[in-house]
């Protein structure tokens, strides 16, 4: 009995799950940082800082693809420091893969955590304050589990953009088998070859089925939360 996948499928579903992954444990930190900025702080220039923040969901992701060559390429301004002062190359290995789709899922991550902190009473942190809690204690013990539906809703959207990033991904790592080829880029080699219609049509099968998963687990557990914090 022939398996479902053949190796360089599941190779490639497997790549995918890791930088998506992968992506989202790197988003988190930035992305509840950005969004406390921008839903907290006023100073000048934070128009500026919330349109360069979201960029990435407006201009092509190839051009934000090739910004990363540019950056955290061998020759690049970035990449060529820790290519030889540390020996890490970025360009054209998993890691760039996981780079890209960071870029290209942060903005989603901060939307959603931005808006669940714009929801919260600041009413309560205030009383936390006045009771002596000092403002790390309040971040983490009210603030923070209060925005627990934009922080799991905001994951699992980048988690999902993750899996289907492809431009950025493209341009950034190229399309190598075994190491920067994801779902997307496996089904864009499968619609190049003869007969590849049909492993393509199985692996956005998957993709669809990833992401429809992430985005039900994503509004029930934003739900429960909600429950959960309301009392």
């Amino acid at each position: 009995m022939n398996p479902l996948f053949d190796p360089a499928e599941m190779e490639a579903i497997r790549l995918s799950l890791k930088v998506a992954g992968l992506a989202v444990v790197v988003c988190l930190p930035p992305g509840v940082f950005f969004a406390w900025v921008l839903s907290r702080l006023s100073f000048p220039g934070k128009t500026l800082v919330d349109a360069v923040v979201h960029l990435p969901l407006v201009l092509p992701p190839v051009v934000m693809g090739y910004m990363l060559l540019l950056l955290l390429g061998r020759q690049g301004l970035l990449g060529g420091w820790l290519d030889r002062a540390l020996g890490i190359h970025v360009a054209f290995t998993w890691k760039g893969a996981v780079v890209a789709a960071v870029v290209m899922a942060l903005p989603l991550m901060i939307r959603a955590v931005r808006q669940s902190f714009d929801e919260i009473d600041r009413g309560l942190e205030a009383a936390a304050g006045t009771l002596g809690a000092g403002p790390w204690r309040i971040f983490a013990t009210i603030t923070l589990p209060l925005a627990a539906p934009g922080l799991l809703t905001g994951s699992l959207l980048a988690f999902a953009r993750s899996l289907g990033e492809f431009g950025a991904t493209i341009t950034f790592v190229s399309n190598i088998p075994g190491e920067t080829r994801t779902i997307p880029l496996a089904i864009y080699n499968l619609t190049q070859v003869r007969g590849g219609e049909g492993p393509a049509l199985k692996l956005c099968l998957v993709a669809v089925a990833i992401s429809i998963a992430s985005l039900l687990l994503s509004e029930t557990l934003s739900r429960r939360a909600a429950k959960i914090i309301r009392g």
